[in-house]
């Protein structure tokens, strides 16, 4: 997590003042609820509400637990001193630190995935704007990098969107998932604390109670959670490799928005580099190293240990701050992106043709011709082009094979472009609904 590839919104959500101030809510709401229930005097719950807007001074609390060697008795320590060691004798009454720990943990991860979920937003926002921009923009589609048939550069644009908003979905699930806290004390049996102080805490936080933890909250909730950016973190890529295919010098059929005063390389002064996407795919691959680690956390010993900490104090900030970056770049990449139709065009009929020959094989089985016979007739023709440079249309109209079976005009209407995209409005209906109509 580095400045170069963070924004401060999610930066906040893992700054060290935020984490103090959620621990002292946690403690503070769990005191509420121990005074009604009476296990706590009132006037003790309500003076701890004193440090409410108090900023936490994280030097003196890390140089407690420079004495203490642990995180959360150095916070206690501090927070008695804001608001007097009388007033904070019942704080974290009947609780373990898992039960601080883990619930803000959980919190931290709800704020990141909301910030997430509006970042999916507004790329999907992005990709829905330029599919229907270029819906009937034709390209040539590829396959094995080869040229298939055509397609759309809309077609292209409403795939990435599908992708994801279901990847918005998983996202949705995956903060569901994590969205539980745990206040059961050691070894998660409730002895020293009521559950109803888990369900207060839970309830005034935005958390569901999680069923059962083993003073540890499950961190199968957790893997999910990671593996979730992970695929997020994959579609980014796939959609990155796209762009960077797409802005090979022989490709040129679309490329990221190069600025005014903007360099692309120190020795080479003509070049226009897709270093955004290339940015993107490196990044991808940052948030999906957090994913193995995510589920090797999964085994504990017993009720609990403490291996999986010093990971997710690491995978957390990691992957949240850098899957943000990466989804507030790429949708800069979308909206901005050029794209040249006339070169998807010239792209197209580079190879005089030879992308119909599907069409002229199916015309050939229609019209009788046994399939092998048809593909041998088409393919003969086709390799013609590919090795001598010939046109694919006038060798078919020359073959005296393929013309027993098909007329000038049949041949002739195998060459309509317009052949290829009269399904796309149906494909548009399937990913955009019916506002696609």
């Amino acid at each position: 997590m580095i400045p170069r590839y963070s924004r401060p919104e999610m930066t906040a959500i893992w700054d060290p003042a935020t984490k103090f101030r959620i621990w002292f809510e946690i403690e503070a709401h769990a005191c509420d609820a121990q005074a009604d229930l009476g296990v706590i005097p009132r006037e003790n719950a309500d003076a701890v509400w004193k440090a409410r807007d108090v900023e936490f001074d994280v030097a003196r609390i890390d140089a407690i637990e420079a004495e203490t060697r642990h995180d959360v008795i150095a916070f206690l320590t501090h927070l008695a001193e804001i608001v007097g060691h009388d007033a904070a004798r019942f704080v974290h009454q009947g609780m373990t630190s898992s039960d601080v720990l883990d619930t803000c943990f959980n919190i931290q991860l709800v704020r990141a995935a909301d910030i997430l979920l509006a970042d999916m937003d507004a790329l999907l926002s992005a990709l829905r704007r330029r599919a229907f921009e270029h819906k009937d923009t034709v390209r040539i589609g590829r396959s094995h990098g080869i040229h298939a048939e055509p397609t759309t550069m809309g077609l292209t644009f409403a795939r990435f969107h599908a992708e994801m908003e279901r990847n918005r979905h998983r996202l949705e699930a995956a903060r569901e998932e994590v969205a539980t806290g745990a206040i059961s004390g050691a070894v998660g049996t409730f002895a020293n604390i009521d559950p109803a102080v888990e369900e207060h805490v839970c309830a005034q936080l935005g958390l569901k109670p999680e069923p059962i933890s083993t003073q540890v909250i499950p961190r199968d909730r957790h893997a999910a959670f990671f593996a979730a950016l992970g695929v997020v973190a994959s579609s980014i890529e796939n959609i990155a490799v796209e762009v960077r295919h797409m802005q090979r010098t022989e490709v040129l059929e679309g490329e990221e928005f190069f600025a005014k005063g903007q360099k692309g390389s120190s020795a080479m002064p003509h070049k226009r580099n897709p270093v955004l996407s290339e940015n993107l795919t490196g990044l991808a691959r940052l948030v999906r190293g957090a994913v193995i680690p995510a589920m090797e956390n999964v085994a504990l010993w017993h009720e609990r240990d403490i291996s999986h900490s010093s990971v997710e104090r690491m995978i957390g900030p990691d992957a949240t701050v850098t899957l943000d970056f990466a989804l507030h770049r790429l949708t800069g990449v979308i909206d901005k992106m050029v794209i040249y139709p006339e070169t998807m065009l010239e792209n197209m009929h580079k190879f005089r043709g030879l992308v119909m020959s599907q069409r002229v094989l199916l015309a050939l089985t229609q019209a009788g011709v046994s399939r092998e016979d048809a593909y041998r007739l088409v393919q003969r023709n086709a390799m013609k082009v590919w090795e001598e440079g010939k046109d694919f249309k006038t060798e078919l109209l020359a073959d005296a094979e393929v013309r027993a079976a098909l007329g000038e005009d049949e041949i002739e209407e195998k060459f309509d472009l317009g052949y290829h995209t009269k399904h796309v409005d149906t494909i548009f209906e399937r990913v955009f609904g019916t506002s696609a109509l």
